[in-house]
């Protein structure tokens, strides 16, 4: 008997979430859940998760992340509150990226940094995040891409620094035309790719550490790492002219990607930390997601991904990405900060989760608000 209520209880919710997940998303209802997610991380940040006793510094990749949402978000809203709260970051840090030189992580903040000197035009906000970019393209890094040896985080030798550090080489080609950019980060991308991407499965290895370790006798494709790359594709490919090799290189990365990601959404509309785990990553996980809601729903906007084989996903997906918000707008089911599957739990959250979901947002938004 207990087991039938279990079952029928089971069942119950499940026909909820597909109704949930069949209504049409409107923009208004968009923006407003932003805004109250957007609202209660600037409320929140200095606050702690994963297990850290500091709060993270504010530039911090953690952080870095979270900006490259809320610039988005401060782009849609219709006052400058959000812009204002990015430009005392950048102020108060006199404008320079965190503190190793080469480290990927810590070049995140220059994608919002750029963002600002775009609207506001003023040179300051991008001038330390040059002068550190001439330093690297006259000093690269002689690393090897292999886990162990010395000074290989200086490149990128793992699928998190795509997101992190590629995006700013792009935005600084567009912005200054200097070719340099572009070929520097073309180069180390590519060797990047050629490196962790497994051409059977389209998806990135997180690094070396996984190239031949199963779990469950399945390989190891971890949610957030591959959301970290993906959502970077787009940031790069939105900095390039489309009709380049450039861009050719990228799209065709991304396409792979986008099918392959379609395949492995649950039914529920997440992905699995363990995106070829389903069975035994059941936990929602809410930073990953965010990002392949994202980088799908931009490429129906840019009419490279088929309207009519991709839209139910997103719409799914977005339907339970706001399920795990709650009503004063935290983000919940955030895997915290690591490198591989784990967990999450509803009560969790963490700033790059914020910033995933508000680049989600910020699409589904477009998506929608242009079918009326």
């Amino acid at each position: 008997m207990k087991n039938l209520k279990t079952f029928i209880t089971g069942l119950i919710a499940l026909l909820v979430l597909n109704i949930s997940q069949a209504q049409e998303i409107k923009p208004s209802e968009v923006k407003k859940v932003m805004k109250r997610v957007a609202d209660w991380q600037i409320e929140h940040f200095r606050d702690t998760y994963s297990n850290k006793k500091e709060p993270h510094h504010p530039l911090d990749w953690t952080n870095g992340a979270l900006y490259t949402g809320m610039i988005k978000w401060a782009a849609m809203a219709d006052d400058d509150t959000y812009y204002n709260w990015l430009k005392h970051i950048g102020e108060t840090n006199n404008w320079n990226l965190y503190k190793r030189k080469y480290h990927a992580d810590d070049h995140t903040v220059g994608q919002m940094y750029i963002e600002l000197y775009r609207k506001y035009g003023d040179e300051k906000m991008i001038k330390p995040t040059k002068e550190q970019f001439e330093f690297i393209l006259y000093h690269p890094s002689i690393s090897v891409l292999n886990w162990k040896t010395p000074y290989a985080q200086d490149r990128w030798n793992w699928c998190d620094a795509l997101f992190m550090s590629p995006p700013v080489w792009a935005q600084l080609y567009n912005l200054t035309g200097e070719k340099k950019y572009l070929d520097f980060m073309m180069a180390e991308f590519k060797a990047s790719t050629n490196f962790l991407f497994d051409k059977k499965e389209n998806l990135y290895y997180r690094d070396e550490r996984y190239f031949d370790r199963l779990d469950n006798d399945l390989k190891i494709f971890w949610s957030r790492g591959n959301g970290w790359v993906f959502g970077g594709l787009v940031n790069i490919m939105n900095e390039l002219n489309q009709n380049t090799k450039e861009y050719k290189y990228f799209l065709n990365i991304y396409k792979k990607m986008a099918k392959k990601i379609l395949e492995l959404q649950t039914p529920e509309g997440h992905w699995a930390m363990s995106l070829l785990q389903q069975d035994f990553y059941p936990t929602p996980e809410t930073s990953g997601s965010s990002f392949f809601v994202f980088g799908l729903a931009w490429g129906i906007n840019n009419n490279i991904l088929n309207k009519d084989t991709y839209l139910p996903a997103v719409q799914k997906g977005w339907h339970t990405l706001v399920s795990h918000v709650t009503d004063d707008g935290m983000l919940g089911y955030v895997q915290p900060i690591g490198a591989e599957p784990g967990k999450a739990w509803a009560d969790k959250t963490e700033v790059y989760g914020t910033g995933a979901f508000l680049s989600a947002g910020s699409e589904v938004y477009k998506l929608y608000n242009n079918r009326q």
